[in-house]
């Protein structure tokens, strides 16, 4: 499976890509929305976008927003990962098209469980 990590910082990029990898995801990162947008348009659709709200040219709720206008990025899931906790902003980026929505800072394990709640981790074999 393949994932596009978009945040401006790139600590917190590459700490979603160890957390993704490790569960076996194939990462692409993107700086902001607009960056985003082209990753996807060069590259194809991906599984899963997790997507920073606070960045600059292009932010997160804008960044849904243009994927869920564009059919053929129908298919793709998309997780907020964001620092912004308040009700209202949740509520703002699941009725753009967020499918789930992660608070910072946060574990790996809560990233596999919101991942299990929308179906992308895989099933590991039985012993």
């Amino acid at each position: 499976m393949r994932a596009l990590v978009v945040d401006d910082s790139r600590t917190m990029r590459r700490i979603v890509s160890n957390v993704l990898e490790g569960l076996g995801f194939e990462t692409t990162h993107a700086e902001h929305g607009q960056q985003a947008l082209d990753v996807l348009a060069q590259d194809g659709a991906v599984d899963l976008v997790t997507v920073d709200w606070n960045m600059p040219v292009m932010d997160g709720l804008e960044l849904v927003t243009h994927v869920r206008k564009n059919r053929d990025w129908r298919s793709v899931t998309l997780m907020m990962v964001t620092t912004e906790a308040e009700q209202s902003q949740i509520v703002r980026a699941l009725a753009a098209g967020a499918h789930e929505y992660l608070i910072k800072p946060f574990t790996a394990e809560e990233i596999r469980a919101k991942l299990d709640l929308l179906g992308l981790v895989p099933v590991e074999e039985p012993a």
